[in-house]
């Protein structure tokens, strides 16, 4: 008759009681696990939503930095351009302003009844005073009539030919040319010598 084993009830429900403790314990970790997970998670979109909220708050600063320099921008433009217009009309109402005798003489001139001579005369009074109001201004006429002919301050209308005179010499003035210092306002019209005998030799 075989031997029957023994078994020690208290050491089987011991052993019974662990393995059915074991699942609920590895159940207990992974659930401890996902929230240690997710605690961590919620740290790393905090921060992020931190960070976003930070940059948010720049861009609006610069934003409204940008919006203020536009302004700034934009009112000195005008101002430049109003004080640009102010000295234009200041420099014109000067000028004006000396020319306006002249015209008034010009207005009596037309309103008179004296002989063609006399009007002559106060014609050339009108031209001497206008002068006198350029010369005033620093506007001084182009030297032409015995002057080489510069191309930087005469234009040619013709050339006539002349044996007596020197080649590319001015002959006559057609009309005056101007310069305020050293800028040309407008250049002489004028008709220039061609003389072949000079170019021959």
């Amino acid at each position: 008759m075989a031997a029957r084993k023994v078994t020690d009830p208290i050491n089987e429900a011991q052993q019974n009681n662990d393995a059915a403790a074991n699942p609920i314990d590895a159940a207990s970790a992974e659930v401890e696990g996902h929230q240690v997970q997710a605690n961590s998670g919620d740290g790393a979109a905090a921060q992020l939503q931190s960070e976003v909220e930070r940059l948010k708050g720049e861009r609006d600063q610069l934003v409204d930095r940008l919006a203020r320099l536009q302004a700034e921008f934009e009112n000195a433009r005008k101002r430049e351009a109003r004080e640009r217009a102010d000295f234009r009309d200041f420099a014109i109402s000067g000028a004006v302003e000396q020319f306006l005798p002249v015209l008034d003489n010009f207005q009596l001139a037309l309103g008179s009844s004296g002989s063609l001579e006399q009007l002559r005369g106060g014609i050339e009074l009108i031209v001497k005073q206008m002068e006198d109001v350029l010369r005033g201004l620093n506007v001084q006429p182009v030297e032409t009539v015995g002057a080489r002919f510069d191309p930087r301050v005469h234009e040619a209308l013709e050339s006539v030919e002349r044996n007596d005179l020197p080649d590319h010499q001015v002959m006559e003035e057609v009309r005056r040319g101007y310069r305020i210092r050293d800028r040309l306002l407008r250049p002489a019209l004028v008709r220039i010598v061609n003389n072949p005998q000079q170019k021959e030799a």
